[in-house]
């Protein structure tokens, strides 16, 4: 049965679980429930370094408070408000973070044997979903930007082919935007799927602003998409971990609800969620204003990037209007190679010796997150030091690794390989064999492997290059990453 949506007119000032909980608060309830902190009381070193009014406020489902599993009273009003404020039929309150909202989406859709039509630069949950699930994906593997070395967008003619060749497939997802900024036609991908009787999955971890600011790439939910994951956290301001699950008219609330709650935590915490609601509330109230500020500082840091020599901060020139098809207007993507450096050696400078932490860097390039809590002033530190780490390290880039992708072959499904029985091999014996676990670069979280992946060369190559340059892998049950563990 569909939860039903009411048709009150709803008041995006309001910030319901916030609003109840500061009324707990007044009441002074005695608590023999848990947590066993007692409001903090049973930790003073926890209460000292987060203080009293967050932990008490760290409380259990009541009936005040309502229940994230079932809510009938606060938590489904906020639910409501987010569902207005980011155009969706419903919106659920995730506390699982993204990760949880990207595995709903697939679970709520994919069951074993199906098929799944995604690009292969996805995030580790991604795929994760499909090992749980036992859906098996169909990739549509990005076209690469050489000078860059980063994976583009989908093109529409990949698409279309993938379905034509694919016509049980159950649903398309899309990265929305993807980890550097680049949009594909999110419109026209959820209209092919919609013509072929699929479902159009969104992930957009990093687009909360485009249901906000002007000027912004298109959102899922504007476009059709039938499910979004949002990682309110991000650019949204609220506490990280927290995130939304939108979904559209299509999709049948109650059932994703059953999904949600096979995985999700039956102990919400109310720190995350009124933190949901308060971000949402601001938002919805000064989003527009908010981002385009935001919007204005990337720009302004992009041309002061890119007057320094050597550096390349990359936006809207990109556009091609297929494989970029838009750019994420406050993405700080800086291409380094070009210094003689890659970009991890870059992040990492940044952190031991300017006191700037960025995003993220990888072997080419590096990401500085602008969101609604950046200023001018800092902008300005972070083009300085950059200016001064040019000038201090540049050297021959020549002999540099520029390929952040590497189309895989798959062999079975994530699901088959992840249990089917496995043995453990040095690194560079393990090439011709299928892996059975995952190795990536922790941030961003996109497999260099996946189970179910042929092992080659060219992957153990860049795995060995980005260890050397200092990338964080992760993924593996070997944590030096000396040995993969591959099927029998």
């Amino acid at each position: 049965m569909e939860l039903e949506k009411e048709e009150t007119v709803l008041d995006q000032n309001r910030a319901p679980i916030y609003e109840a909980l500061q009324t707990f608060r007044q009441m002074r309830v005695v608590p023999f429930d848990v947590p066993g902190h007692k409001r903090g009381r049973g930790n003073p070193e926890l209460t000292a370094f987060l203080g009293e009014r967050c932990v008490g406020i760290d409380v259990n489902s009541m009936k005040p408070l309502d229940n994230l599993c079932h809510p009938v009273s606060v938590i489904r009003e906020a639910e409501r408000l987010a569902a207005d404020a980011f155009g969706a039929a419903y919106a659920f309150l995730m506390v699982g973070g993204t990760t949880s909202s990207v595995q709903s989406m697939v679970l709520s859709t994919c069951k074993r044997g199906d098929k799944i039509i995604l690009p292969r630069n996805v995030h580790r949950s991604v795929i994760n979903a499909l090992v749980l699930c036992g859906a098996v994906p169909v990739y549509v593997n990005p076209e690469v930007d050489r000078r860059l070395g980063i994976s583009l967008g989908m093109q529409r003619e990949q698409v279309a082919r993938a379905i034509a060749q694919n016509p049980d497939a159950v649903a398309v997802l899309v990265n929305n935007p993807t980890y550097y900024g680049v949009c594909s036609d999110i419109r026209a991908i959820v209209q092919m799927a919609h013509d072929a009787n699929m479902y159009c999955l969104a992930d957009e971890a990093h687009g909360t602003h485009f249901y906000f600011g002007t000027g912004m790439p298109l959102s899922a939910m504007e476009a059709g998409a039938d499910m979004a994951a949002v990682s309110m956290h991000k650019s949204g301001g609220s506490l990280t971990q927290s995130s939304f699950l939108l979904i559209g008219p299509r999709v049948n609330a109650g059932h994703v609800r059953q999904i949600i709650n096979l995985t999700q935590t039956t102990s919400g915490s109310y720190l995350l969620m009124s933190s949901l609601d308060i971000s949402r509330r601001n938002l919805a109230l000064r989003g527009r204003e908010i981002f385009s500020r935001v919007m204005e500082m990337a720009g302004y840091a992009r041309e002061e990037v890119n007057a320094i020599g050597g550096y390349y901060a990359y936006g809207s020139e990109l556009i091609n209007g297929n494989s970029i098809f838009n750019f994420d207007p406050i993405k700080l993507s800086v291409h380094t190679r070009d210094i003689g450096l890659a970009g991890i050696e870059v992040y990492d400078i940044l952190r031991d010796e300017y006191d700037i932490q960025i995003e993220f860097g990888d072997i080419g390039n590096i990401l500085a997150y602008l969101s609604i809590g950046d200023r001018p002033q800092e902008v300005e530190r972070l083009v300085s030091a950059l200016a001064e780490i040019r000038r201090r390290y540049q050297k021959d880039s020549s002999g540099l690794l520029s390929q952040e992708y590497i189309d895989p072959v798959v062999v079975t499904s994530p699901q088959e390989a992840f249990y089917a029985k496995k043995r453990s091999l040095p690194l560079r014996e393990s090439v011709g064999c299928v892996c059975s676990e995952f190795v990536m670069c922790y941030p961003p979280g996109i497999p260099i492997l996946a189970p179910g992946e042929k092992i080659t060369k060219e992957i153990l190559d860049y795995i060995e290059y980005a260890k050397v340059k200092g990338c964080s892998m992760t993924g593996p049950e070997d944590p030096d990453i000396l040995r993969l563990n591959v099927l029998e």
